[in-house]
């Protein structure tokens, strides 16, 4: 499955873009200017994923990565 289809699927279960995630991840202090925020672990954001959003760990990764700023 490719990145996009990743995205789409996340956007798909959760009614909430790639964007909105970014945005949700700042509000927390998971990221900072579009990246993940310095010292923050990937393991921390995947937890907070999984429980408020109950995405399984690959949908999760995706949403990481997109906090590192992969965008493809």
């Amino acid at each position: 499955m490719s990145f996009a289809a990743y995205l789409r699927n996340i956007e798909d279960k959760t009614g909430r873009s790639p964007e909105e995630f970014r945005a949700l991840a700042e509000a927390k202090g998971y990221a900072k200017a579009g990246q993940l925020g310095d010292g923050v672990k990937p393991g921390t954001v995947i937890a907070w994923l999984k429980d408020e959003f109950q995405l399984g760990h690959g949908h999760a990764m995706a949403i990481v990565a997109l906090l590192k700023g992969k965008t493809e």
